[in-house]
């Protein structure tokens, strides 16, 4: 893969993460309170807890809440460290970026020079352009000579058959 597309594959990279980022900022962040002024709002009504099952009072329902890594403590831990994750792969990213723009070559001799380059690429492209224009034309004539001989080998071949 070519340094240019390296780049470009860099910065969806940093776009994706900086987008995973600020979702999941935005999904685990904890309520803060905006200004002492502003009121609480309304305790959500709080309904009662089911009875405990014959599952739970063996067990079961623990043993299965601890190999499920989503636990109470588990998240708490999460939301602390993961701002902590993610800018760290955001500096990560940035970095490898910085590294893919260090590798680009120069340009030599500066904008002059790269103009009379330019110029130069696009001259040698017309004349490339012309050439393959000109064998385009001459498949098109080709082609359309054989279509009249595939047709008038067609036609005879359909007037030598004998009706019936």
């Amino acid at each position: 893969m070519d340094i240019i597309s390296q780049l470009q594959e860099q910065v969806n990279t940093i776009a994706a993460i900086a987008f995973n980022t600020f979702g999941t900022l935005q999904r685990d962040a904890p309520p803060v309170r905006l200004s002492p002024n502003y009121p609480e709002p309304p305790a959500p009504a709080t309904t009662a807890a089911p009875p405990p099952t014959a599952a739970a009072s063996t067990g079961t329902a623990t043993n299965a809440g601890a190999a499920n890594p989503t636990t109470e403590e588990s998240p708490n831990n999460n939301i602390s460290e993961q701002p902590k994750l993610l800018s760290a792969e955001l500096v990560k990213a940035a970095k490898q970026f910085d590294a893919l723009v260090a590798a680009l070559p120069l340009s030599e001799g500066g904008e002059e020079a790269q103009m009379k380059r330019i110029a130069e690429l696009q001259a040698e492209n017309d004349l490339v352009g012309q050439e393959l224009q000109k064998q385009l034309e001459a498949a098109e004539k080709e082609l359309k000579q054989v279509q009249d001989l595939f047709n008038e080998a067609a036609d005879n071949c359909l007037n030598l058959k004998k009706p019936d």
